[in-house]
């Protein structure tokens, strides 16, 4: 039905493309207004669709060269329909997008692409928008083309503010969470979001989904406990002292008994302790499941330096958040970098849920169906290729260790290279580019080599990587989004050889290596050369491949690939299943970010605040006060008056507060203070909107305070909380509980934050004239 559903809608526009064809240019370009009025009178999109896709698609023809095959048509039409579109390597997503940009930028509404890094974003807008502008659209990147230049909130307002706007998952994400950090309303820069569509999908949804994105702020108070814990950790032993499972490390009720004993501490799970049990969840953390070369690098200054798992990309400047990147340092003994606040969060499944339409492309989607609609609520829809796909996809071949896989992948390499074929060597991690670099150095075969030192240079490096004699070897999908085009006689070779080193980490990522091969009906190869010593089965089953290993004899291939894929497997539903608890986690932190967010924008866009609303703020946090104190001593009074409400003591309202007979009747006489005081602050206001302004600013400070300290204390509890289940508790179920107290305690101080800053707030003149509040 779905298939029938696309094959009609590619009839629809190509019956429109007729009428299209013949029109002038200002004739076709007059087609954007026209589409525009006909949503205006209540058309739909999926009405008008057929008539705008042939619109583009000839504005794509007259400007680029370049008219859509039937097949992105059909992927257009997915699009559309809310799918993700799986389409192969080189079938021309960066064409099939301008259908629904297009479409959707008729509406006037924010219509975004983005992509797995600023190198397509920014190529890809390049490469568009004199089509867009063509049409009488205004179409920007926003990223900066200069890796040290910071956009401004002018400059991002104006991206946003185009009609259409390419970026990357990374930058959006933060400009959410920045946008909504801004003190005042004129400093947003972003508008509602509305329609999405996400280039290299699987990457952005899957594999760079299972970290929350944190911005972090003001510096939190160094820990001395970094080096202790680490010590600890150094002395455990796996199964006895902890487990490991689904990414994820935690302390055996032994390991607890253990830690208690090396402490001193009674229960390692109280609150008391929560510091210092954080602090060995970040040792061990450190210490179990990050490796050095595949996870983070020492650079030559001395500095971790954080390593895209899937691509082998360096991340420079990057940290861990909550602590992880400390512990990394302590681990390898480097200077610990100063600890920040964790000011805001959000996860990638949680942004892109927020879009009310959102699609994507990727060329292995397939693989990952039942994923993407369970967490995206998304169907996975094949799109047919355009030219019958010629790549033979050889047998993997298995080997009981790492020499001979090396050996054998090298002679095939050698092999592939003396009739001139080019040839691509994937390999699993940054070390493998570098042994199989050396190796191919020993045979005097010169080479490129793709990896986290020189990933600038990528897509020039992939792009060049179907040339004749060509050789390169890289790492996982790096150079993603350019294309492999045969050069001069390699077609008649058998086009490029893809050569497989390493199991990977899932079956997605190897299908994307052997598409590198094979694009567009061109000839090409490809075949992985796996072993028992591959990181993915050693980090899985290291005792079983010690065993068969130091066995000393031929083990089967079926019993090789029985081990190796079963591995991969299980790497592969770990990884889902640290995905889903990272949404689970972000979803809890979801409704609170909504709340304050929504306060946030009501006070940003001027809402009044009525004087009853501050005074019961006032009458709740003298009511906690005074519940607090049963028996409130002179010094008690004074210090709440001073820290909450007047720097001033008035000796004569002291008194009568003094000689208050019971609580009831000190509660109403410290409410009537209140009242006085807020009157008299009131009088000093020249205007009941100087007045809002002020009140406004108090509320948004302590807002703002409020909830760095809940996000920054959440992201903590995180790591913390993991070692709960050894307690015989759900730790979902435990942040969940403590999620919810803690927001209580955020609302709570949040109130007595409001009238501290109201009462005790003063205006300052600054240097050049204007007034500011300078807060207690």
């Amino acid at each position: 039905m779905t298939e029938r559903r696309f094959r009609r809608a590619v009839a629809a526009v190509r019956s429109n493309a007729e009428r299209v064809r013949g029109l002038s240019d200002d004739e076709l370009r007059a087609e954007t207004p026209r589409l525009r009025r006909e949503l205006a009178r209540g058309r739909s999109l999926d009405a008008i669709m057929p008539e705008a896709y042939a619109a583009i698609a000839e504005a794509d023809r007259r400007v680029l060269g370049t008219y859509p095959y039937d097949e992105q048509i059909y992927g257009a039409a997915a699009l559309q329909a809310g799918c993700l579109a799986e389409m192969s390597t080189g079938e021309g997503k960066t064409l099939t997008a301008t259908m629904p940009l297009y479409l959707h930028a008729l509406t006037g509404r924010s219509t975004i692409l983005v992509t797995a890094n600023e190198y397509l974003a920014y190529r890809d807008a390049d490469h568009m928008r004199p089509v867009f502008a063509f049409m009488g659209l205004t179409e920007r990147a926003g990223v900066s083309q200069t890796p040290d230049h910071t956009l401004t909130n002018d400059e991002k307002r104006e991206n946003y503010a185009a009609d259409i706007l390419y970026t990357t998952h990374g930058v959006l994400a933060f400009d959410y969470l920045l946008n909504n950090l801004v003190k005042r309303a004129e400093d947003r820069f972003l508008r509602d979001f509305d329609f999405i569509l996400i280039d290299e999908a699987d990457s952005v949804l899957l594999d760079s989904a299972q970290m929350p994105l944190v911005i972090s702020g003001s510096p939190r108070v160094q820990s001395d406990l970094y080096a202790t814990a680490d010590f600890f950790a150094s002395t455990l032993r796996e199964d006895r002292d902890y487990e490991v499972e689904d990414k994820a490390v935690w302390l055996t009720d032994a390991g607890v008994s253990y830690a208690e004993r090396f402490f001193g501490i009674n229960n390692l799970f109280a609150r008391e302790s929560f510091d210092l049990n954080r602090h060995i969840q970040l040792a061990l953390r450190a210490r179990v499941l990050f490796k050095p070369q595949k996870d983070y690098m020492v650079s030559d200054k001395g500095e971790v330096v954080l390593l895209d798992n899937s691509t082998g990309r360096s991340l420079p400047g990057m940290k861990l958040r909550g602590g992880v990147h400390q512990a990394l340092e302590q681990k390898e003994h480097l200077e610990i970098s100063q600890e920040q606040r964790s000011v805001a969060s959000i996860t990638y499944q949680n942004l892109f849920l927020m879009f009310p339409t959102m699609c994507g492309m990727s060329g292995t989607f397939s693989d990952a169906r039942r994923e993407l609609l369970h967490v995206y609520h998304k169907r996975v829809v094949v799109v047919p290729t355009h030219r019958r796909v010629q790549r033979v996809d050889r047998e993997d071949r298995y080997f009981q260790t790492a020499e001979d896989q090396y050996e054998a992948a090298l002679k095939e390499a050698l092999r592939c290279h003396a009739s001139g074929r080019p040839v691509l060597v994937v390999t699993a991690t940054i070390q493998d580019t570098q042994i199989f670099s050396r190796m191919l150095v020993e045979k005097h075969v010169p080479h490129s080599v793709l990896n986290a030192n020189n990933a600038y240079w990528e897509a020039e490096i992939i792009a060049a990587a179907g040339q004749k004699n060509a050789v390169t070897v890289s790492t996982g999908m790096a150079g993603r989004g350019t294309d492999i085009k045969l050069g001069e006689g390699v077609r008649e070779l058998g086009g490029l050889a893809v050569i497989g080193l390493g199991r990977m980490q899932n079956t997605r990522l190897e299908r994307q290596a052997r598409g590198r091969a094979g694009r567009q009906g061109d000839p090409g190869s490809s075949q992985f050369f796996v072993s028992l010593e591959d990181e993915v089965v050693t980090q899985m089953y290291p005792e079983r491949v010690s065993q068969i290993l130091d066995a000393d004899r031929t083990v089967s291939r079926r019993r090789l690939r029985d081990v190796i894929d079963r591995a991969q497997r299980t790497i592969g539903e770990q990884s889902v299943s640290s995905r889903e608890q990272a949404v689970r986690y972000d979803r809890i932190l979801r409704r609170q970010r909504e709340i304050l967010y929504g306060a946030r924008n009501r006070l940003l866009d001027g809402e009044a605040v009525p004087e009853e609303q501050v005074l019961s703020v006032v009458r709740q946090n003298l009511g906690r006060f005074v519940e607090g104190h049963p028996r409130l001593t002179q010094a008690e009074l004074n210090r709440y008056v001073l820290d909450n409400l007047s720097y001033e003591l008035d000796e004569g309202e002291l008194s009568m507060l003094r000689d208050a007979p019971d609580a009831r009747t000190l509660l109403g006489r410290m409410d009537a203070y209140a009242k006085r005081l807020y009157a008299a602050k009131v009088a000093t206001f020249a205007s009941p909107e100087d007045l809002q302004d002020y009140t406004r600013a108090c509320m948004l400070k302590a807002l703002d305070e409020g909830w760095v300290e809940e996000v920054d204390y959440l992201q903590q509890l995180q790591y913390a909380i993991v070692s709960r289940g050894t307690a015989q508790r759900n730790p979902i179920f435990e942040y969940s509980r403590e999620a919810y107290r803690s927001f209580q305690d955020m609302q709570r101080m949040m109130m007595e934050s409001i009238a501290r800053n109201f009462f005790l707030a003063e205006f300052q003149t600054g240097r050049d004239g204007k007034r500011k509040i300078l807060f207690p």
